[in-house]
């Protein structure tokens, strides 16, 4: 997330009074619970990894999801909540954590959706995943959601939370892509996952996966990959990162999304009836069989062999130069994915009802002249009920649209700092707020930035080394060129 920074400025004149803040005595408490929480964040969350498509099943045929939707449960809020349900005499079986997950259009009935049962992993998180979801040819969307419904075993519903967009193909694409369609190509800096499938098995597929710092060949959990194209032309030390779609033929890096884990350089290689083709150059499409050779070496292609994943050298074609035979394991079938990630916590409140809609902020954008600032949160699931604060100060806010909030940015005052003395910048983390004390967290933060004062005859302090204030000096410049905008901080 990028930060916003803006010119710290007096206020001279009110924000709308349409706009709601909570009761001063409301406010007092709220304040309190959020300095308690930015002192110690105890957040829970929920974290959604699917496929960015989905083959549909026809007839009595079921195609599973592959690979299968997977829920991560995290954060130190889980383990509050747990001597919370304790301390009420409910025992610990009260805390149990279960839920549900099917097709958005599927209705309310627990009948038609897939239970999950959590377990947990040795780093603390709970998880688990459907491996048994599919969509049937009378379902005639081009795009659906998966909807996961979350429980407490002791009845309590914890909320409901949406995948993101997942698009129906009928099968995979055996033409050669064009990038005038880019739906079904793979997009360089994009997340995939890879797996491989003895003889169409179904049993017999495993994962990509990392695994105490190594790849493995996961039957039960896939990891997510970062695919970068990259410049062939460099050495493996520099590997610059390249824009584009990817071909066969590339060199590219997988990268491990939850690890950093990363192999080395490797061209993505076309696989037609195990063999891989040399010459082959067009774009990747969803769900084709690949293989990845490791750039400089002698054949040498990624290959797993039960759970471990090793090197194989494939043997040439006398009679075609241009291929070269593979084995079974050598042969990989790739997917565009997607994951999607809700924050709360209500460690500090009391909470009856569930804590969906958790709303997801995608953007800032910072508007208004003059004595008073406009944020407008944009992003998904928001309602009338949330409020910004930036830290522990609450900012007036408008409900807009499920999309779109409006809050008036807090005088720097606010947070016990004089406009007219701050030297150096306040960065605030920014969040929003239900009613009943419900916090959601983000990654966006707020940045308050010194400018020179315009009111004559004020002096500078003379306390303030010289470096300070060529540091203002370079900020005032920045930020006098336009009134606000967006800025990056490295």
């Amino acid at each position: 997330a990028e930060p916003l920074t803006h010119p710290c400025r007096p206020r001279s004149r009110s924000p709308p009074r349409c706009w709601l803040r909570s009761n001063p005595y409301q406010a007092s408490l709220l304040r309190d619970s959020v300095r308690r929480y930015l002192q110690l964040p105890a957040d829970q969350t929920v974290l959604i990894l699917h496929a960015k498509v989905a083959q549909k099943s026809y007839g009595n045929e079921k195609r599973f999801f592959c690979p299968p939707p997977c829920v991560y449960l995290s954060g130190p809020g889980w383990k509050l909540k747990q001597e919370q349900i304790k301390a009420r005499d409910l025992g610990e079986a009260g805390f149990r954590v279960c839920g549900y997950m099917g097709l958005d259009s599927m209705g309310s009935s627990l009948m038609e959706t897939q239970k999950l049962s959590f377990e947990e992993q040795p780093d603390a998180k709970g998880f688990s995943c459907a491996k048994a979801l599919y969509i049937s040819d009378t379902d005639k969307r081009k795009h659906f959601r998966l909807v996961l419904k979350l429980f407490f075993s002791n009845g309590q519903e914890i909320g409901t939370f949406h995948s993101k967009l997942i698009k129906v193909i009928s099968k995979p694409s055996q033409k050669k892509q064009s990038l005038k369609n880019t739906d079904l190509c793979i997009s360089s800096g994009s997340k995939v996952s890879l797996f491989n499938r003895l003889r169409s098995q179904t049993v017999s597929t495993r994962y990509l996966s990392v695994e105490g710092g190594a790849f493995i060949a996961s039957a039960r959990q896939w990891a997510a990959f970062t695919l970068h194209l990259a410049d062939e032309r460099c050495s493996r030390s520099e590997f610059p990162l390249r824009e584009g779609y990817i071909r066969y033929g590339s060199v590219v890096q997988l990268v491990c999304t939850a690890t950093g884990v990363t192999l080395p350089p490797l061209i993505i290689r076309k696989v037609t009836k195990q063999y891989a083709m040399l010459d082959v150059d067009e774009p990747i499409s969803q769900l084709h069989k690949c293989a990845f050779q490791f750039q400089g070496s002698d054949r040498m292609y990624l290959c797993l062999s039960t759970e471990k994943v090793i090197q194989f050298q494939a043997s040439p074609c006398p009679k075609e130069a241009n291929r070269e035979l593979l084995n079974d394991g050598s042969c990989w079938t790739i997917i565009s994915t997607e994951t999607v990630e809700y924050t709360f916590s209500e460690s500090l409140a009391c909470v009856r009802e569930p804590v969906s809609p958790v709303p997801l902020i995608a953007a800032l954008q910072l508007t208004g002249g003059g004595d008073v600032a406009m944020l407008e949160v944009q992003g998904e699931y928001f309602h009338a009920h949330l409020k910004v604060w930036f830290g522990d100060v609450e900012a007036e806010t408008m409900y807009r649209s499920p999309k779109s909030l409006v809050c008036v940015v807090p005088d720097v005052s606010a947070f016990g700092s004089d406009w007219r003395w701050l030297r150096y910048p306040i960065t605030v983390p920014l969040l929003l707020i239900r009613d009943d004390g419900l916090i959601y967290s983000s990654s966006f933060t707020f940045t308050y930035t010194p400018e020179h004062s315009c009111i004559p005859g004020q002096q500078v302090l003379s306390d303030v080394p010289q470096d300070s204030d060529k540091l203002l000096d370079s900020i005032h410049q920045e930020f006098t060129r336009t009134n606000f905008h967006l800025f990056t901080q490295t």
